[in-house]
């Protein structure tokens, strides 16, 4: 479970008991079947690495139903190594979820733009990062891990670590080996398999 440099030892330990003591009453079965009741799609669709496939996890019909995001945040927050400092999520999709992370851990978030904005701050982070942050990025359905490496080298740009990549679903599909490759720690809440779905 996760630290905050401003708590002490005694408060962080408690704050991950109590994170797993939260995450032990959710039935993660029952979860995994509302999420794949929720999202699951059949037909022919291109996924963001350029892949194609016979199924579709549409993250924002489950990311947006609060009973569902809820139990998510917690199941994030027991997963949250010690020592780390900040929560971030990716544009669009991570955003909901690292909020929701945020809520259940008591940890800040940043969010990672897709592209600096070209008006206001022009900002390509929004929220707080500090120099040497230890960051868990929250991810929502992870293929390649493309996009999670690219939200990561944003942060190290800023000066942070990202030590852990932690997805809701794992298609199976390469982005444990890539964001391991890249030297970050690779974690889901769900594989497809988890979901009832045949990843070959």
């Amino acid at each position: 479970m996760a630290s905050n440099p401003h708590e002490s030892s005694a408060a962080a330990d408690e704050r991950a008991a109590a994170a797993s003591g939260a995450a032990s009453r959710i039935d993660r079965a029952a979860l995994a079947r509302r999420i794949a009741d929720a999202s699951l799609l059949r037909g022919s669709f291109t996924l963001r690495s350029g892949r194609t496939s016979s199924f579709y996890l549409d993250k924002y019909l489950f990311s947006t139903r609060p009973e569902i995001l809820r139990d998510l945040g917690v199941l994030f927050a027991a997963r949250i190594p010690a020592g780390t400092t900040r929560l971030a999520g990716a544009e669009l999709g991570g955003i909901p979820l690292v909020s929701a992370t945020s809520l259940a851990s008591g940890l800040p978030c940043v969010f990672v733009r897709n592209a600096k904005k070209d008006y206001g701050t022009a900002k390509q982070l929004e929220g707080a990062v500090n120099k040497g942050d230890r960051i868990v990025l929250v991810e929502d359905v992870a293929t390649t891990g493309g996009q999670a490496l690219e939200a990561a080298k944003v942060l190290v740009d800023a000066g942070a670590v990202v030590t852990h990549v932690i997805a809701t679903i794992d298609r199976l599909e390469g982005a444990r080996e890539n964001v391991e490759n890249a030297g970050i720690c690779f974690d889901s809440i769900f594989t497809v398999r988890d979901l009832g779905i045949d990843a070959s």
